[in-house]
C-alpha cells in the first residue's frame, strides 16, 4: 500500500483570554477542515473510515496540549497527532497571563492505486 498525500490544510487557532493551549489547538484543526470539501470520497467509493490523518500542531508549550482530545475531534479516519514547538504566546503585560495562537496542518493521505483502480 503506497500512501499519498492528497490534502494538506492549515489553519489557527487561538484561546484569548484562558491560556488553553489544547482549546488554541482544537481551534486551529476546526479552521483547516472547515477549509476542505471531500466530494472525491463519494466519486472514488472511499471509505472515510481508511483515511491516514496526520495533524501537526504547534504551539509554545506542546506538553500543554491533549493530543488524544484534538484526535478524537476529527471526524473521519485514522488520525495521528503531532505536537510541535511553534504557534505564538502573546503576553498581556497588564493584565497578565498570555494569549495563545496555535498553528496547525492536516495532511490526508490515500492509497490512490487502490481506489482509482476500482474506476477503470
Amino acid at each position: 500500500m503506497a500512501l499519498e498525500r492528497i490534502i494538506l490544510e492549515m489553519g489557527h487557532g487561538n484561546d484569548m483570554h484562558g491560556g488553553d493551549y489544547t482549546k488554541a489547538a482544537l481551534r486551529a484543526v476546526q479552521d483547516c477542515i472547515h477549509h476542505s470539501a471531500l466530494p472525491f470520497l463519494r466519486s472514488l467509493d472511499v471509505d472515510p473510515k481508511t483515511m491516514q490523518i496526520e495533524v501537526t500542531i504547534g504551539v509554545q508549550q506542546p506538553d500543554r496540549v491533549d493530543a488524544a482530545a484534538v484526535g478524537a475531534s476529527l471526524p473521519h479516519g485514522q488520525v495521528k497527532v503531532n505536537v510541535v514547538l511553534g504557534g505564538l504566546d502573546v503576553v498581556d503585560r497588564e493584565r497578565g497571563g498570555a494569549s495563545v495562537i496555535a498553528t496547525a496542518a492536516v495532511a490526508v493521505r490515500l492509497d490512490l492505486k487502490e481506489h482509482l483502480g476500482k474506476h477503470k
